[in-house]
């Protein structure tokens, strides 16, 4: 995977690994169809084209929207977890926040500050606590909206074809 390589000392996965991978798949099962844009996309190593995306967003009560995105764009992988809030100032329309580049198992791969003037990397452990609970949020979400997406298998749980019949 290239993107390990562009980040030599990333922080170690949490013990959330497996509940990331399923929250991934479910926002690329349901999630929204956007795209990133071509500055952030490049800031994070993904490229310098919009990278296609499937997302999943929830604004706070503050105005920030808390972001999930998987990329859907098979050269470039990564799922990219931001918490920005859009701003307008006379004619423009921007937002200011922060962004992380992350994958599957959960590996803080790059942080970066988003602002008016633009995005800018930071050390990656400036801001982990944020990025540990926004990863923590997604994992309550997908818990909160399918029940049956349990996070370790049940040794009691019979076998289901879809559609609810019972395989024998």
């Amino acid at each position: 995977m290239a993107l390990l390589a562009q980040n030599p000392s990333p922080t170690p996965p949490s013990s959330a690994q497996a509940e990331l991978s399923k929250v991934e798949e479910w926002v690329l099962s349901q999630g929204a169809k956007e795209s990133i844009a071509p500055e952030l996309a490049a800031i994070l190593g993904l490229g310098s084209d919009r990278l296609p995306v499937k997302l999943k967003s929830y604004r706070t009560s503050d105005g920030i929207s808390l972001t999930f995105a998987v990329s859907t764009n098979p050269k470039q992988e990564g799922i990219v977890i931001s918490a920005l809030k859009t701003r307008a100032d006379k004619m423009e329309i921007y937002s200011v926040g922060t962004a992380w580049l992350t994958d599957r198992s959960g590996t803080l791969r790059q942080t970066i500050a988003v602002d008016a003037s633009g995005a800018k990397v930071l050390p990656n452990n400036s801001h982990a606590a944020k990025f540990k609970d926004i990863k923590a949020f997604f994992v309550k979400k997908l818990q909160a909206t399918s029940p049956t997406a349990t996070l370790s298998p049940s040794p009691r749980r019979s076998a289901t074809a879809v559609g609810g019949k019972e395989i024998k």
